[in-house]
């Protein structure tokens, strides 16, 4: 599985209709070391399944969604699949939480659960799936390499090929940090509004194209050589040069 260069992140899909409640908790799976997908439904769940780049290693899915149901959803991914799959479920819903798992659910949290709860019980999951490395003894980067280029992640330094220091932003740094860290990945526009919501309380999307524009700038070769981020038209921007560590 293609893996983070610094860390392996379990990629988790999170298919759930309520949009703060999918914000919230996304931004609470990441912070605890989780790459993140989310969709909203049963069609935007197979787009993510079906997307080149970086496998899914669990789905988390709610049991209520508009259109197809989350149990409906859990059939269609067992029919194919042995993906790891926890169900949302709303308390009392004990029909809901039985046919999940006789449907092939792995595990199930019942609305309202705690925060900590929520990532133990996917670490368990993941666990048990083989999906989830043991910690790597390998030392923790000091920098990241790209096409000539070196990031020095202490010093929040960028070097060029020619050995001159670029000057970033910190909104700049976190971003390209986050494709360095994911490289050869589509990485959402609503992934990397998380990264600018650190620096830019009220990012939006127009924000991140903004801050790509600026970065590509500062760190694309000419015009005639390829470009370091590709714009996935639709889906987000993907990090294409092949990034190594120092």
């Amino acid at each position: 599985m293609l893996r983070d260069v610094l860390n392996p992140e379990p990629h988790i899909l999170f298919v759930e209709d309520d949009g703060e409640v999918r914000h919230l908790l996304s931004r609470h799976l990441r912070e605890n070391g989780f790459a993140v997908s989310t969709a909203r439904d049963g069609r935007e769940m197979r787009e993510v399944l079906r997307a080149q780049g970086q496998p899914v290693d669990l789905v988390l899915l709610d049991v209520m969604l508009p259109g197809t149901s989350g149990l409906d959803l859990l059939k269609e991914i067992r029919a194919s699949s042995q993906i790891p799959v926890v169900m949302l479920t709303a308390r009392g819903e004990e029909t809901d939480r039985v046919l999940g798992l006789e449907f092939g659910a792995d595990d199930y949290v019942t609305k309202p659960f705690g925060r900590r709860e929520l990532v133990a019980r996917l670490r368990a999951v993941l666990r048990r799936a083989g999906g989830l490395p043991e910690p790597q003894s390998q030392p923790p980067a000091h920098a990241l390499t790209f096409a000539g280029w070196t990031l020095h992640i202490g010093r929040r330094e960028l070097c060029s090929p020619k050995g001159v220091l670029v000057e970033l932003s910190g909104a700049e740094f976190d971003l390209l940090m986050a494709f360095l860290t994911h490289p050869q990945r589509v990485l959402a526009r609503d992934e990397l509004l998380e990264v600018g919501r650190r620096r830019i309380g009220d990012a939006f999307d127009r924000t991140v194209d903004v801050q790509v524009s600026r970065l590509r700038r500062k760190i694309e070769p000419g015009e005639d050589a390829p470009p370091l981020i590709k714009t996935v038209r639709g889906a987000g921007y993907i990090f294409v040069a092949e990034v190594g560590r120092a």
